[in-house]
């Protein structure tokens, strides 16, 4: 028997595994692409920007920001634009633009998980339906079955387990990955964001304009 044709034996919640294995797959290249178009060297960035800040080259700063893609670029932009403001208000708007961006890199990442967790559940659900089926069987037959149609109708059943639990197992390794690479960038968003608000503290407090 081919790979599709005892699939097919799976019914109709072979479907919905199937359909739950194509969507991890979408979100994960989607996320795969969008995190590593945004990937940036964070600590280069935030000492150009820093270099640019003490020679007083503000308006270069935020335009080196514009041209940046990510997150870290955004929240510098946001920071360097109310540079003149106090610091409790540029830290708000900072606290603000940080949560956005946030969202954005976890942009699908609960149906990743929710697919990670599902797909075992349907499969144990084909298992018990197919093996209704498989009893109904019997009980219409009188009960005069042998081993080969009795172990027919189990192995049947537990396809759709065994197709379950590949893809759930596939998403959470998938999910697994991109929340630590999602991890990766709000640390250094974080990292970055407190250096910057530590210039502009120091700023305030000395008095010193960039």
């Amino acid at each position: 028997m081919t790979l599709f044709e005892i699939a097919a034996r799976g019914g109709w919640i072979m479907f919905l595994i199937l359909l739950c294995s194509l969507t991890a797959i979408a979100i994960s290249f989607e996320r795969f692409f969008a995190l590593r178009k945004i990937r940036i060297n964070a600590r280069t960035f935030v000492l150009q920007i820093q270099n640019l800040l003490m020679r007083g080259r503000l308006d270069e700063a935020i335009k080196n920001c514009k041209q940046t893609p990510g997150p870290i670029a955004s929240l510098t932009k946001v920071t360097l634009e109310k540079y003149d403001r106090p610091h409790d208000e540029i830290k708000e708007a900072l606290e603000s633009a940080a949560r956005l961006e946030i969202y954005h890199l976890e942009k699908y990442l609960g149906a990743l998980g929710t697919v990670a967790a599902i797909a075992p559940l349907l499969g144990f659900l084909g298992t018990v339906t197919g093996m209704i089926r498989a009893f109904m069987k019997i009980e219409t037959l009188g009960g005069n079955v042998g081993a080969p149609v009795l172990a027919g109708g189990i192995w049947e059943a537990l396809v759709t387990t065994a197709a379950g639990l590949v893809v759930g197992i596939m998403a959470l390794i998938l999910y697994n990955y991109i929340q630590g690479r999602v991890a990766q960038n709000i640390y250094e968003m974080e990292e970055s964001s407190y250096n910057l608000l530590e210039m502009m503290r120091e700023k305030e407090i000395t008095g010193h304009e960039i």
